[in-house]
């Protein structure tokens, strides 16, 4: 097999030229030059070095390549450099060159764990087979690592729970967008999971690097720039040193603009340029640096009508607008609520180390015909008061079977909003005294069954068949 066919062979395995590394060690100055030239031939970069010492640098725990060594060489051996290798990363395919009177010490040292050797004179073809088998070997490590590494950042990443079609709408649009390197705008009221969003797209696409939240309502605005963009030492008089930003930092990740209506206008002109152009510039600094990140922003407020108000830029609008998704409220998804409720409840109580209180379908109904203007936010910070015992009693009234009382009531509350409160509080009152049978429960109404099923549905109670 000549080296054209080999390599041909290889490539058609999806190898590209950047995923074949090889740090090559060879004290002889014709047999390194003829080696490295024979495994660049074969699609791989090398880095080549006379000595072991010289390599050092090089050889870390998440090199992607493979080592290719002579065993004899000026100083540190080749035996001495694999003891080292396995040490740093056992994984990692160490392949040694050896002369004729070598073989038997070669064979010793594939029992400790060399990937193999080759003996001198050798074929060029014979290299790059060895050479390439071996790659994939590593390919495979590094790709079952990342893959692990995925599946435990997965459990640090909080579920989109929910099973209403607004929610169903949100995962298409994960499922959809996530995967492509789009930036994304959330609209959303307070509460209403945004940065859950932010990290579910965050782990749809892939992306290695890290995920980096900044809140831009909470960073002053005299410390803003340094935080985002970063700074070099004695770019102002406290600035001893350099600083990466959170943008930088970001590398290969997704870097997520909460409130982003906050950002003051100076700073949304160089927001917008960094953009545009995916470089920035650290503050004191001329150094173009190119930015390999995604960025998601986040709004409460409607920055359209801010722009038009000139509170927002609305050219940064219109950029990072490109894709957006309006997030519904958790009054858009009652039907959510007790499996919101439900999960809020039992991680508090495995926080917290306490009993996870039921709660009666009386309870749920009125729970469920409530506003939650801080939406799943103040739901779950509920679910904590409620494990706690510390929950507010008007949300607590139904325990006796009473209803709401109308001091607890806004005053803002309209009467046919009244009316349904207690028209539903008395339905699922019914329905819990005869276990939920529907139609005895309308025996006690005094309605038809059929008409108390309506009103089943349209208050969203919980109900068996009869």
């Amino acid at each position: 097999m000549n080296l054209r066919r080999c390599h041909r062979r290889w490539s058609d395995r999806r190898y590209q030229e950047n995923a074949l590394e090889a740090l090559l060690i060879e004290d002889e100055q014709a047999v390194r030059l003829a080696t490295a030239q024979t495994l660049e031939l074969g699609g791989f970069r090398v880095y080549a070095y006379a000595s072991a010492e010289a390599a050092q640098a090089a050889l870390h725990k998440g090199f992607a390549g493979i080592v290719v060594s002579d065993v004899r060489l000026p100083g540190q051996s080749g035996l001495e450099l694999l003891a080292q290798v396995l040490a740093l990363d056992p994984d990692l395919p160490v392949i040694l060159i050896t002369g004729h009177g070598d073989v038997s010490m070669a064979v010793d040292a594939m029992r400790v764990g060399a990937y193999d050797f080759i003996e001198k004179p050798f074929a060029s073809e014979r290299l790059l087979e060895t050479c390439l088998r071996a790659q994939e070997k590593r390919r495979l490590v590094i790709d079952n690592r990342h893959l692990k590494q995925q599946l435990a950042s997965q459990k640090s990443v909080p579920d989109l729970l929910g099973q209403t079609p607004a929610i169903e709408q949100v995962r298409k649009f994960i499922q959809a967008i996530g995967p492509s390197p789009v930036d994304v705008l959330i609209n959303g009221a307070t509460g209403c999971g945004k940065e859950v969003v932010a990290r579910q797209l965050h782990l749809a696409s892939g992306r290695s690097g890290e995920f980096v939240a900044i809140n831009c309502g909470a960073l002053p605005e005299a410390m803003f720039e340094s935080e985002i963009f970063g700074h070099e030492a004695g770019a102002f008089t406290s600035a001893q040193k350099r600083r990466i930003g959170k943008l930088e930092y970001a590398q290969g990740g997704t870097v997520f603009l909460d409130e982003i209506e906050s950002m003051p206008l100076a700073l949304q002109v160089k927001l917008l340029r960094v953009l545009q152009e995916r470089r920035l510039e650290r503050l004191g600094g001329n150094t173009q640096i190119t930015l390999d990140c995604r960025v998601i922003a986040a709004s409460k407020a409607d920055l359209l009508q801010l722009s038009e108000e000139g509170k927002f830029r609305e050219d940064l609008y219109y950029r990072i607008s490109v894709v957006s998704i309006d997030l519904p409220t958790l009054r858009q998804r009652r039907e959510d609520i007790p499996l919101l409720l439900k999960h809020f409840i039992d991680a508090a109580a495995q926080r917290y180390q306490m009993p996870a209180t039921a709660w009666t379908p009386a309870q749920m109904a009125e729970w469920q015909q409530r506003d939650w203007p801080g939406n799943v936010r103040e739901l779950r910070n509920f679910a904590d008061k409620w494990v706690l015992g510390v929950a507010d009693p008007h949300l607590q009234s139904a325990c006796s079977g009473t209803t709401v009382s109308d001091r607890s009531r806004p005053d803002t509350e309209s009467l046919p909003k009244r009316v349904d409160d207690y028209e539903a509080s008395l339905i699922q009152r019914a329905l819990q005294n005869h276990d939920g049978n529907v139609a005895l429960a309308a025996e006690q109404l005094g309605i038809p069954k059929k008409t108390l099923y309506d009103k089943i549905k349209k208050y969203q109670l919980t109900a068996r068949p009869s």
